[in-house]
């Protein structure tokens, strides 16, 4: 008899940005002559960076010739997008990665949940509380989380982070094997400092954990001393793997591209963790597209570069309108600064859900509920800066209005 994979029926409900999508669609049939503004999912709206365009342009030109068409490329990505990020995400920050420790996803979002095949169903999961709900859902697929009961899971380490502690984790008590870490954080939508990372680092290589460092933001930092990489920190090669994207930092949310770093030096039961990864890759994945890497490469021209600090300074201008607005309106907002997502408690001690219901109705914004991220996002809002800005000022200024 057919069994299904029982973990997926312990889900609770639908996913999050699922749910959010539901009640907004129930909201617009309701009542059509509505305008929502949406600052829900963190979907970029500018188009990408011109160097990117006519990059993915030569390489479909190239793909309708025969003498320069691709076709299966390598499994870890093409060498010329892996030594283009390692030169200019890596080495500045003096940061010796090697290219061919860097394999080429489809996004941060996919490698963050399959890296888990590498590893036994047994391991201990510990998450920053609020957490991205993938890390989460990804690890109760794979049947690591236990059960669902009262907002949490009986086998996650849930490491609360909170206004009193800056919304940084402290060292768990119980030791987990993989720790997952997002920063600049979502989201919450703060930053870590190299000091408050080298106690991680510390903690995973004494007993044998692996740090899941997850770094999609790290374009959005503003302050230079922060660091945008974990393996800024002494030993973070033995123990951590990272994740980067090209979603928000170039518009690549429809077109698809990021890495996965995972240093030779990583090993772990004696066996080497990017050779376990390489070897579940090559099973279970054909590799980024050809013309989709040519276009990510060329975020990194000289062209590309200032194309990009333009979409990011845009976004950034949205972040500062948030949270200026919205403190200006009494309210205690954080994130913002070093992050494209700012962090907002409801006002009058209402519920997330309860105030994401009154927003959507009365000024007709679309946000996400913090308590959608976990039991300690309770009481919390979270808004993207990547929309429009006209249509920002405009949200903004209809919060105001119904605060």
């Amino acid at each position: 008899m057919l069994k299904l994979n029982e973990n997926y029926l312990k889900l609770p409900g639908s996913y999050l940005f699922a749910e959010i999508a539901r009640r907004t669609a129930a909201y617009s049939e309701a009542h059509p002559d509505k305008r929502l503004i949406k600052l829900g999912i963190g979907d970029v709206t500018l188009p990408l960076p011109a160097a990117s365009v006519e990059a993915l342009k030569r390489a479909a030109d190239e793909m309708g010739d025969k003498a320069t068409f691709m076709g299966y490329g390598p499994y870890e990505g093409y060498g010329f997008l892996r030594e283009a990020i390692v030169k200019n995400d890596y080495l500045p920050r003096g940061v010796e990665i090697s290219p061919d420790e860097l394999f080429i996803s489809d996004g941060a979002k996919s490698d963050c949940g399959n890296i888990g095949d590498i590893f036994s169903e047994d391991c201990t999961v510990a998450v920053c509380d609020p957490v991205y709900p993938v890390y989460i859902d990804a690890n109760a697929m794979a049947g690591r989380a236990g059960d669902y009961a009262d907002g949490r899971w009986t086998n996650i380490v849930y490491m609360p982070c909170t206004a009193e502690n800056g919304f940084f984790p402290e060292l768990p008590g119980r030791v987990p094997d993989l720790i997952y870490l997002c920063f600049p954080n979502n989201p919450t939508g703060t930053a870590a400092s190299k000091e408050q990372l080298r106690p991680w680092v510390d903690y995973a290589n004494e007993h044998g954990s692996v740090i899941l460092y997850d770094a999609a933001y790290r374009a959005y930092i503003s302050d230079p001393e922060l660091p945008r990489s974990i393996y800024e920190i002494p030993g973070a090669e033995t123990c951590a793997i990272e994740f980067g994207s090209f979603s928000k930092t170039a518009g690549f949310t429809g077109t698809r591209c990021g890495w996965t770093v995972i240093p030779r030096a990583l090993v772990r039961g004696g066996e080497s963790l990017y050779d376990m990864w390489m070897r579940r890759q090559s099973t279970k994945y054909n590799g980024t597209a050809y013309v989709i890497q040519r276009a990510a490469e060329a975020i990194y021209s000289p062209e590309g570069r200032a194309q990009v600090a333009e979409l990011i300074g845009y976004y950034m201008e949205n972040a500062r309108v948030i949270r200026e607005g919205l403190a200006s309106a009494g309210l205690e907002v954080y994130g913002g600064t070093d992050s494209p997502y700012i962090w907002f408690r409801a006002p009058e001690g209402q519920g997330s859900w309860e105030f994401f219901d009154r927003l959507l109705g009365e000024a007709n914004v679309v946000t996400t509920p913090g308590a959608g991220f976990g039991p300690s996002g309770e009481g919390f809002i979270r808004l993207t800066a990547f929309g429009d800005a006209e249509n920002t000022r405009e949200a903004v200024g209809r919060i105001k209005a119904i605060l």
